[in-house]
C-alpha cells in the first residue's frame, strides 16, 4: 500500500530524479525525470507533483495508486 506522505516527501526531496515515480509504480515517467534531469525541468514538474499530492484527497490517492491489481 502506497503513502501519500511518502509520494509527497519523495517528490520534494528525490522529484528531480523521479524517485517518487518509480515509488508509484509509474516506470515509465520515472524514467524519462531520470533521463532528462540534467535540464532541471523534471525539478519542476515535480514540485508541481508534490503540491498535487499534499491537496489531494486521500481517498483519490488510494483510488490511483493502490488499487490498481494488474488483472
Amino acid at each position: 500500500m502506497k503513502s501519500k506522505f511518502t509520494a509527497a516527501i519523495l517528490a520534494f526531496f528525490l522529484g528531480g530524479l523521479g524517485i517518487h515515480r518509480f515509488y508509484l509504480n509509474q516506470n515509465k515517467l520515472g524514467l524519462f525525470y531520470l533521463l532528462f534531469c540534467w535540464t532541471f525541468i523534471p525539478v519542476f514538474i515535480a514540485l508541481i507533483d508534490f503540491f498535487v499530492f499534499i491537496f489531494m484527497f486521500e481517498d483519490n490517492f488510494n483510488y490511483k495508486y493502490n488499487l490498481k491489481t494488474g488483472f
